[in-house]
């Protein structure tokens, strides 16, 4: 048996990596009794056979796993948006922001066609929440190299709404890998679906980036439900003034002397980050318990 790690999952056939090469292995039967499928991502153990194809055995623990995009183990989610063609909604953001700290995980974001764009109300609402935000342009190469240092040594996902250039920018990071693009429709303001499965692309150094199908307007899936009263530890910048509200039950909507909506008021959280939270807390809160089972 040798251990690896699965980088592409297609017609029920899961490609490993081991220090060995890349072996084509079929999962055992009993991941889908126990309802345990193999995800992109997962590190495994299997046997290989003697004309070189192999079997999943055991799949190790996981760190984490994400639905939509539907990998596990990773480190950073990267959120490719821009504001052109199409323009990226914010909230948006901000939801895969709160399923990538749930999960324990870094999240990275990449405004990409800077050359059309500089996305700069983008970059400011995001590096003022205090996240890592990076510039590029994949028509130009601007970027591709900050991009690449902030993921070195990670295994990363890149998602984002369809047509932001996803493959574009992985295709600049990784030259000769040839994944296939296409134009946005101008008629209506997005892009087609490119990428049909998730695959880990290796770019050495220890860095994997994971190709994403890309999703319309609102269609992707939080990870697990999330508690109404934990949305507030979700967002960076409400950390120094929670515990600080007149009430200790603030939910920071229409509380008096609440501190998060002081410092919206006083500019210290911007409007439309806290907008996102108003309407994630809805959200949650109309979350029915049976719906997370």
């Amino acid at each position: 048996m040798t251990e690896g790690i699965i980088i592409k999952a297609l017609s029920g056939f899961y490609y490993v990596q081991t220090s060995d090469g890349l072996v084509s292995c079929k999962a055992r039967g009993r991941f889908r009794l126990d309802g345990t499928s193999p995800l992109v991502g997962d590190r495994v153990l299997v046997s290989v056979d003697k004309d070189g194809s192999g079997r999943i055995d055991k799949l190790f623990e996981r760190r984490n796993f994400f639905i939509r995009p539907a990998v596990a183990n990773i480190d950073t989610m990267v959120f490719i948006a821009a504001n052109v063609n199409p323009i990226t909604d914010p909230f948006l953001i901000d939801r895969v922001a709160v399923i990538a700290h749930e999960a324990g995980c870094e999240l990275v974001i990449c405004i990409n066609k800077v050359d059309l764009d500089e996305g700069d109300e983008l970059y400011r609402i995001f590096r003022n929440a205090g996240y890592s935000v990076v510039k590029t342009s994949a028509e130009t190469g601007l970027g591709a190299e900050e991009l690449r240092e902030v993921l070195r040594g990670k295994v990363c996902a890149f998602t984002g709404n369809s047509g932001v250039g996803k493959s574009s920018i992985l295709n600049v990071l990784l030259p000769g890998a040839d994944i296939p693009t296409d134009e946005v429709s101008e008629h209506l303001g997005r892009g087609k679906h490119t990428t049909r499965h998730v695959e880990l692309y290796p770019l050495g150094d220890g860095t994997y980036i994971a190709d994403t199908p890309g999703f319309a307007s609102f269609d992707i899936q939080m990870m697990k439900t999330i508690e109404k009263e934990q949305l507030q530890y979700d967002f960076p910048e409400f950390e120094p003034y929670l515990g600080r509200c007149r009430f200790l039950d603030c939910a920071h909507l229409k509380e008096p002397g609440c501190a998060v909506r002081e410092a919206l008021e006083e500019g210290r959280i911007s409007q439309s980050r806290y907008d996102s939270y108003a309407r994630l807390y809805d959200l949650t809160a109309k979350q029915k318990p049976w719906e997370s089972r």
